[in-house]
């Protein structure tokens, strides 16, 4: 059966927003382990980040490349959305547990921090589904 553009639209940002929030849950849990770096709850909060960002873009319809870097895809946010890109702006110190510190002998992360990058997650959670809330609710169109 043949999709509306709507409906592409619409299963692309699903799409983004099930994988952001399988990554925000497994960083969530991964604080709740013992351990002597938590990086991997780091990591999956900047994956988090960076697909919320992704389904955003994808509503606002505007093209990215593949990357992680946080403040490359905030760049590309429409200007009419300068508001909210200030506020995400913080989260761009996640962008490093994306890229660099994925490799060994790289920088660890502390319980704090892992914290704080969770945190930091769900508020990029909340402020980018907050803008496309209205639009999710009325359902996949057509």
């Amino acid at each position: 059966m043949k999709r509306l553009r709507e409906q592409v639209i619409w299963d692309f940002i699903q799409g983004w927003l099930k994988k952001a929030d399988s990554d925000l849950a497994v960083a969530t849990l991964t604080l709740n382990t013992k351990s002597d770096d938590y990086f991997i709850a780091a990591f999956h909060a900047q994956q988090a980040v960076e697909k919320y960002l992704k389904a955003f873009l994808v509503w606002r319809q505007v093209p990215f490349p593949k990357t992680h870097e946080i403040k490359k895809l905030l760049s590309l946010f429409p200007t009419e959305d300068a508001e909210l890109v200030k506020g995400l702006s913080e989260a761009d110190w996640l962008t490093p547990f994306g890229i660099e510190f994925r490799y060994p002998s790289e920088e660890v992360a502390d319980l704090e921090t892992a914290k704080k990058a969770v945190e930091q997650a769900k508020k990029v959670q909340s402020m980018v589904v907050e803008c496309f809330k209205d639009y999710l609710e009325k359902g996949r169109p057509g």
